[in-house]
């Protein structure tokens, strides 16, 4: 429960510190007084944006801090996964100063505003008239129900498919929108692959295919000129070889007369040797060189192939071919691959999807169970709030076709007519402020039975009642009090009376500044306050009589 709340430099609060008991604590003051900015003040705690201008003074921060009593709440579990101290006494503090940088602190760990947001979901719920418009929206309307159904187990099971259910449907889309928008540069990357393929390129040797055609195309010139180089070198009338071996027998012949020429007979017979070879080899060579138009014809074909496809694709040589068709080969196989995984995920989206379908209507079931027995109690609960001729029903219908949702498949709507013979409609298009109050109550007062929500704060829950109406809100409060903390803030004398702890907010004002004070009220001036509230400033002795009469003294 909420022990104490300590404010420091907001709005027009200096410095305010407040107890709270354990029950029913009323929060009572004029218009104007401050009592919406002590929820302002409480609503940082709750982890909400934060903006520098409450600032009362610029040259200091602001400060609020909460202290708890969770000996009894069970969240050992949570301090211990976000590294925090439990402490049975919990304090959560926010800081904020005027460059708009804001802190928050539990058990004065720093922690995030998401931590302090999760940590203060447990501890505290403030219902303010904004609140009461949510009423008429489905998505409260279903959290109504799931608290009464019991159904967080199933929903964060349901959830855990259903986020896998949304990627892989987006995964699965995506790849779609991929093989649809490929299929014409896949048609086209084919083509040029079967081009490329058919072309055989890994047998074609270029360079030697163009030499071959080289020497088939002129094979008569070389013939010819190979044979006059070995007729030059051999048998013609003074060839090469034979004046060689003259001229290695002349040096021969005079070696007696200058040893310094000893060496040049012995090269000339070297070089004789390997003339004599060549010559061998330039007959041999000459019997293997023959046209053959056909062979020609068939490189040229296969050449032009080849020049075909390097100019088609800006390309040089026969390997930088084989090197693209390679990679067009394997964005083929990439967009098979996908096809492969659009199947794959085609089948994984209905599997999930089946799954889903069976725990959503689990969770339907379990909703669909308490939709009687809600009816009955918020019935009830009208009557006792002096709306006798109300009528509440529940609106359902589930389709996971269409309504297939990270909360189900159910489509929830509150109905609602405060009058006899009224047909039941839309909240949000009937209810009128008071009557929306009392039902917000009503349902709230049944959501706490389900739940283990320690504080309940209710900001003027009274709106649109008066007369024992608000005798009988008030009482509905006071029952709530028994198992839960409450803090009402009221106008009401008949709500306010039935509190066992009465905190008092009023105004101070100075030549400079305005400040929101508050005090806890003793019997007397409880009873003062309770007979302003019925009457005005100056309170009657009837008006004292009734506040005594409310408050049973």
């Amino acid at each position: 429960m909420l022990k104490t709340l300590r404010i420091s430099n907001y709005a027009i609060i200096n410095e305010v510190e407040i107890g709270f008991s354990a029950d029913l604590n009323i929060i009572t003051g004029e218009t104007g007084a401050g009592k919406s900015i002590l929820l302002g003040a409480l609503s940082l705690i709750t982890g909400e944006r934060a903006d520098s201008k409450v600032l009362f003074n610029k040259e200091k921060k602001c400060v609020v801090e909460a202290v708890f009593d969770i000996k009894n709440y069970h969240l050992e579990s949570f301090f211990s996964a976000e590294n925090i101290d439990h402490e049975t006494e919990t304090i959560i503090r926010r800081e904020l100063t005027d460059n708009g940088k804001s802190r928050a602190f539990i058990n004065d760990t720093p922690v995030t505003l998401n931590v302090l947001q999760q940590l203060a979901d447990k501890l505290i719920t403030i219902h303010s008239q904004h609140e009461t418009l949510a009423l008429g929206e489905s998505r409260f309307q279903l959290t109504v129900i799931d608290a009464l159904a019991n159904t967080e187990k199933n929903l964060s099971e349901y959830k855990n498919d259903f986020y896998k259910w949304k990627e892989i449907s987006k995964q699965l889309a995506e790849a779609e929108t991929a093989a649809a928008k490929a299929i014409t540069e896949k048609d086209f990357i084919e083509f040029q692959f079967n081009e490329l393929e058919n072309a055989q390129l890994d047998n074609i040797n270029q360079p030697e295919l163009e030499n071959e055609l080289q020497q088939l195309t002129h094979a008569e010139e070389i013939k010819k000129n190979i044979f006059s180089s070995v007729e030059l070198l051999e048998t013609a009338p003074g060839n090469i070889i034979d004046n060689l071996r003259s001229v290695i027998l002349q040096l021969q012949s005079v070696l007696n007369y200058s040893s310094d020429l000893q060496q040049y007979p012995e090269r000339l017979r070297t070089t004789s040797i390997e003339l004599k070879d060549i010559t061998r080899d330039l007959s041999a060579k000459a019997d293997t060189i023959s046209a053959d138009p056909k062979r020609a014809e068939e490189i040229n074909q296969i050449l032009s192939i080849v020049f075909r496809l390097q100019k088609k694709h800006n390309l040089k040589t026969t390997e930088e071919l084989v090197v693209l068709r390679d990679a067009l080969n394997e964005k083929l196989f990439a967009f098979n691959s996908s096809e492969e995984t659009i199947e794959k995920l085609k089948k994984e989206k209905r599997k999930l999807f089946v799954t889903l379908c069976i725990k959503a209507k689990k969770i339907s079931d379990k909703r669909i169970s308490v939709f009687a027995s809600f009816e009955k109690q918020v019935q009830k609960l009208l009557d006792d709030v002096g709306m006798k001729d109300a009528a509440f029903i529940i609106q359902h219908t589930f389709d996971t076709e269409k309504y297939l949702t990270e909360t189900g498949a159910d489509i929830i709507q509150f109905l609602f007519s405060a009058n006899k013979g009224s047909v039941p409609q839309d909240i949000k298009k009937v209810a009128s402020g008071g009557e929306l109050s009392r039902l917000m109550l009503s349902i709230k007062s049944l959501i706490a039975k389900s739940t283990a929500l320690p504080t309940l704060i209710f900001d003027e829950i009274d709106t649109g009642v008066s007369g024992s109406v608000a005798n009988k809100v008030g009482n509905i409060l006071h029952q709530l009090s028994a198992q839960h903390q409450v803090i009402a803030i009221t106008h009401l004398a008949q709500i306010a009376s039935k509190g066992t702890h009465h905190l008092y907010v009023y105004k101070s004002s100075s030549a400079s500044s305005t400040n929101t004070h508050i005090k806890l009220l003793n019997k007397e001036e409880r009873l003062t306050e309770i007979a302003t509230m019925l009457s005005g400033e100056k309170p009657s002795q009837s008006a004292i009589h009734t506040a005594k009469e409310l408050l049973a003294v």
